[in-house]
């Protein structure tokens, strides 16, 4: 199904990018994947770094769509990967989250739909359900965006992907913590009670593959993922690195949620267990709401979200089991 196909991957020197390189470059699957992303510098090391000739840069930005109809041209599937994700900065630039988080997906699904892309997996966040911070917002809009093209792309399949904490990625609390006790220094914790998904980099490829394979239009996929306090990762880390560094709680930052929910109660109410993936059917009611006036949704007062606080959780000996499935991690204790 993939040989001789071209992938473009939005946001493709970041981490998601560079792991769905490292699972299909030395394989048959696609003839062209194209990185498309607006930093020159980042593309350069992944061109020297991998120098593969099956990899293709495009120098673009999602905001404009004259750049993105270059890189989409002759495309049959998109991974849309760009996004603006710290939440700290989002707070303070809330319009620059929109601009890239749902107008920039615009441009990708439109310019999907004029050049009959075959699939387009649009990545989302938990932090899209109930959002209580800018950056959460703006991929909740995203969200909607997708589903409102979806209902009008006869020839393109648009569906989404929704997933927690990714372990390691650019930006994540791990690395941090990692230097932080190779400096010596306290580990700071926001709330040690706070709990996040974990997930592996390797996850999120799997879940957008199985999204890519079994996807309908609209639909939105979720896989489930163990969760832990913000304090049961730290000592972990500290256990793991064999460290007597202390633990400093320095309180929430800008729009952090005590704990993040992959699905609200509405969602689940409607989704289909997949067994390790929940599938979120697109909402295909129209605007005849009188439609629906003498007979309306089941209630939902007996049904709880899937949040990091219900959702399995890792004690110590279990995330340091996750941990070293991280290969810095791994490097780190091995030597």
């Amino acid at each position: 199904m993939l040989e001789n196909k071209i992938l473009l991957i939005t946001g493709g020197t970041g981490s998601f990018g560079n792991a769905v390189l490292n699972r299909f470059l030395n394989t048959d699957h696609f003839k062209e994947i194209r990185i498309f992303s607006r930093d020159e510098k980042k593309q350069e090391d992944q061109r020297i770094r991998l120098s593969n000739p099956k990899v293709k840069f495009y120098i673009g930005d999602v905001r404009d769509p004259l750049s993105v109809e270059t890189a989409v041209r002759g495309v049959d599937y998109i991974f849309h990967a760009a996004a603006l994700k710290q939440v700290p900065s989002c707070e303070f630039f809330p319009i620059e989250a929109v601009k890239t988080n749902v107008l920039g997906t615009e441009n990708v699904l439109e310019s999907a739909i004029r050049n009959n892309v075959k699939k387009v997996v649009v990545l989302s966040t938990d932090k899209a359900v109930y959002p209580i911070n800018a950056m959460g917002i703006s991929k909740a809009m995203m969200e909607k965006v997708l589903v409102a093209k979806s209902r009008n792309a006869l020839n393109t399949v648009i569906t989404g992907t929704r997933y927690g904490n990714v372990m390691a990625s650019r930006g994540s609390v791990i690395p941090l913590f990692v230097d932080l006790i190779k400096s010596n220094k306290d580990l700071t914790l926001t709330d040690p009670t706070m709990t996040r998904f974990m997930m592996t980099l390797d996850d999120a490829v799997d879940l957008v593959l199985f999204a890519f394979e079994n996807a309908e239009p609209g639909d939105i996929f979720v896989q489930k993922a163990p969760g832990a306090t913000i304090e049961t990762l730290s000592k972990a880390l500290l256990e793991l690195y064999q460290s007597n560094n202390k633990l400093k709680v320095i309180g929430t930052r800008h729009g952090e949620k005590l704990y993040e929910s992959l699905l609200t109660k509405e969602e689940k109410l409607k989704a289909i267990d997949l067994g390790n993936y929940y599938r979120i059917p697109s909402d295909n009611r129209d605007l005849n709401y009188s439609n629906y006036i003498s007979e309306g949704e089941d209630s939902t007062n007996d049904i709880e979200d899937y949040n990091s606080h219900n959702t399995e959780r890792l004690d110590i000996i279990g995330m340091k089991k996750l941990l070293l499935k991280l290969d810095f991690v791994k490097k780190d204790i091995s030597e």
